[in-house]
């Protein structure tokens, strides 16, 4: 058996469970990544560093916060390791061996994800996810214990890093100080830098977007995304391997697994979030020591929003909003990129040129107008297409071979 046995997994084969999971993640992740899109990049983990703080947007920001603030990422991440599992399975199935066709898709997935952050919008995650998805096919293997337990291992070294960093800082040259200060708290001038930037022509967007996605792509990316994104991974394979994120366990099990999982990490985040403000959002503290409980908090809170995704599976219950779900889970990288698309219309200078003017709360009502439109659209999609464009041409260049696209009768 050769590669050309290998091929895209049909509607028919799909885990649902998976694919509404999904959909909630990548429309979940929109809450936090509105502020990237419509602010200075300051602002996500500093609301201190930009926009109105006080009254409804306060409370728009501490809910985004407590319920959003990486628990949807969380959840994505897990899924990937997830489908690392099922895509390598099924292509051993097939074929007897995974790797070249792991491999393969996982550099285009580099490649779109190196286009979407230098010419679309910085924040982008998939070259993360394709570098962490080099790394973590090694592990595929093992026995779901060694993988929650490596996976784990991994999220804690980004804390070990940071509480390094937050306590050494007394020791630090007093230009490091500085320099790192000015990015948690950015200078007015700084600040309108990269509104001119943003609302300019399409150069100077570029300009100022390669570099923060530099930045991510290389320094974040080795002292959080690796550890964090790389560990859920992990998680997430062992997660499938349990049939956890497949709804094969008990209702019993995810009602459980809900309760306890917000019982603690709810008032972790909440008590983060009280001495956040306690220390006045100081640099010192926030940016290291205060990062932290949102940073394990979120795990448990990403845990209960499984469990509750895995209740709404195994309902009788809301069929129609399921589906829907299943269809933008089904898109989601197109999903993902169109939310950017959109997003960078309305708040770059190839668009309105709104950036640095949208409070929060508006932010939101934009973010639910784009998840009525992605649930609207992506089901009569699917029932045209195989996939959505950018899921197809992903798998077009992933298998070297042009992908049937529309649908044709008895085909899913």
């Amino acid at each position: 058996m050769n590669q050309s046995t290998n091929h895209p997994v049909l509607k028919k084969d799909r885990i649902i469970a998976l694919d509404i999971l999904r959909g909630l993640a990548i429309l979940g992740i929109l809450i936090m990544n509105i502020q990237s899109f419509s602010m200075p990049g300051a602002a996500y983990l500093n609301p201190m560093a930009y926009g109105d703080i006080t009254g409804i947007n306060k409370w728009v920001w501490i809910l985004s916060h407590v319920f959003a603030d990486q628990k949807f990422m969380t959840i994505f991440s897990i899924l990937f390791g997830a489908g690392v599992i099922i895509f390598t399975q099924n292509a051993e199935r097939r074929s007897g061996k995974s790797a070249g066709l792991h491999y393969s898709r996982t550099f285009w997935l580099l490649i779109i994800g190196l286009i979407h952050a230098h010419f679309i919008w910085y924040g982008d995650i998939l070259v993360s996810y394709a570098l962490c998805g080099f790394l973590v096919y090694l592990f595929r293997k093992l026995k779901s214990k060694p993988l929650l337990i490596i996976g784990i291992l991994f999220i804690s070294v980004h804390s070990l890093i940071y509480l390094f960093f937050g306590m050494s800082i007394g020791y630090w040259p007093e230009a490091s100080v500085a320099e790192t200060q000015n990015s948690w708290l950015p200078p007015i001038e700084a600040l309108q830098q990269e509104i001119n930037a943003y609302t300019g022509s399409f150069s100077e967007q570029m300009a100022q977007r390669s570099a923060s996605a530099f930045m991510l792509e290389t320094f974040v990316f080795l002292t959080t995304f690796l550890w964090r994104a790389g560990g859920l991974m992990l998680v997430g394979m062992a997660f499938y391997k349990w049939g956890i994120i497949s709804a094969s366990k008990s209702k019993a099990f995810y009602v459980r697994g809900w309760l306890i999982s917000w019982l603690i990490g709810l008032p972790i985040i909440i008590y983060g979030l009280i001495q956040l403000f306690a220390n006045n959002w100081s640099m010192e503290y926030g940016m290291f020591l205060g990062s932290q409980y949102n940073y394990w908090g979120s795990l448990f809170v990403s845990f209960g929003y499984i469990c509750i995704i895995m209740l709404f599976v195994k309902s009788e219950k809301f069929k129609r909003l399921k589906s829907r779900l299943a269809a933008v889970g089904r898109m989601a990288l197109t999903n993902y990129l169109m939310q950017s698309i959109l997003c960078i219309f309305i708040f770059y200078g190839i668009g309105f040129a709104l950036f640095g003017e949208i409070d929060r709360t508006v932010q939101i009502v934009i973010v639910i107008a784009i998840w009525l439109l992605q649930l609207w659209w992506s089901k009569p999609w699917l029932k045209k297409y195989l996939f959505g464009p950018f899921e197809w041409l992903w798998r077009s260049l992933s298998y070297r071979k042009r992908q049937p696209f529309k649908v044709k009768q008895g085909q899913l």
